[in-house]
């Protein structure tokens, strides 16, 4: 008998560890094309940035003030292009990053819309956007804004489903 309440305990202890570093999510909508799309199974890190910093290219998932269908806070997936500190222009189509024009090959279209000249990402917060730019709402978008590091809820790091593209999100 006390074999079996030990290793009840032990796999209670390995759930609540594995619950508060890794959680689950499924990609909802189209705005991380051709990266990700609809009905993706990813995993996210969620104390990946306790132990490291974030980094220009990190797709994460963070809470933002849009509402979700039951009137919740809309988790959105994203990738961080401007670090606190950065300054961004978006024009003619091009996003310019600190002076240099980003060469982007994980967007779905070679070009970006919106306009934006001389935005500094301030401190604390980052500057995402979707892969997706055509029907992405991210920081471009006043209702999204920069994303401050408190709104993030973790890193994607591996893709499950489908089982033909399971692998590492870079």
């Amino acid at each position: 008998m006390k074999g079996l309440i030990r290793d009840i305990l032990i796999a209670v202890v390995i759930v609540v560890a594995i619950t508060m570093v890794i959680k689950p999510t499924i990609v909802k909508e189209s705005s991380m094309q051709p990266t990700l799309y609809e009905n993706n199974y990813l995993l996210l890190n969620k104390q990946a940035y306790r132990f490291g910093e974030e980094k220009r290219g990190d797709i994460i998932v963070f809470e933002s003030s849009l509402e979700d269908d039951n009137g919740g806070t809309k988790l959105l997936i994203k990738r961080i292009i401007g670090l606190p500190g950065d300054t961004i222009t978006i024009e003619n189509g091009k996003v310019i990053l600190n002076g240099v024009e980003l060469q982007e090959d994980y967007t779905l279209e070679d070009e970006t819309p919106g306009y934006l000249v001389d935005f500094e990402v301030p401190e604390g917060q980052f500057f995402v956007m979707g892969d997706n730019r055509r029907v992405s709402i991210d920081s471009r978008s006043e209702e999204v804004g920069c994303v401050d590091e408190e709104q993030i809820v973790g890193k994607a790091f591996v893709r499950l489903y489908p089982f033909s593209e399971i692998g590492g999100l870079y």
